[in-house]
């Protein structure tokens, strides 16, 4: 899935979700690791649902396939507003991030 992506700006996070009733995945919570090795978690302050709109290759470069749940987040760092791109293959288990 992650094939077709610059490596550089495609990373693992730790992410909390809540899985509903009816099947569908809320991210709530990213936890990434900073430049000096240290864990910082961010709130999903609002997040749109990308997943199963086909095959395709997103505009940051990643390839997807209709499987693969897609998530644009924002997030704050540092009072500042941050979007990033959240992608989870069910067949691999890992989170990916891109910013």
């Amino acid at each position: 899935m992650f094939d077709n992506v610059c490596m550089e700006n495609l990373r693992n996070v730790d992410v909390i979700c809540q899985h509903c009733a009816d099947g569908t995945i809320i991210p709530l919570r990213v936890r990434l690791t900073d430049e000096d090795g240290l864990k910082q978690a961010f709130t999903i302050k609002g997040y749109k649902d990308m997943s199963h709109q086909g095959t395709r290759t997103m505009p940051d470069g990643v390839y997807v396939t209709d499987k693969t749940l897609v998530f644009q987040c924002k997030i704050y760092v540092l009072n500042r507003e941050r979007i990033i791109m959240l992608y989870y293959d069910p067949s691999g288990t890992v989170w990916k991030m891109t910013d």
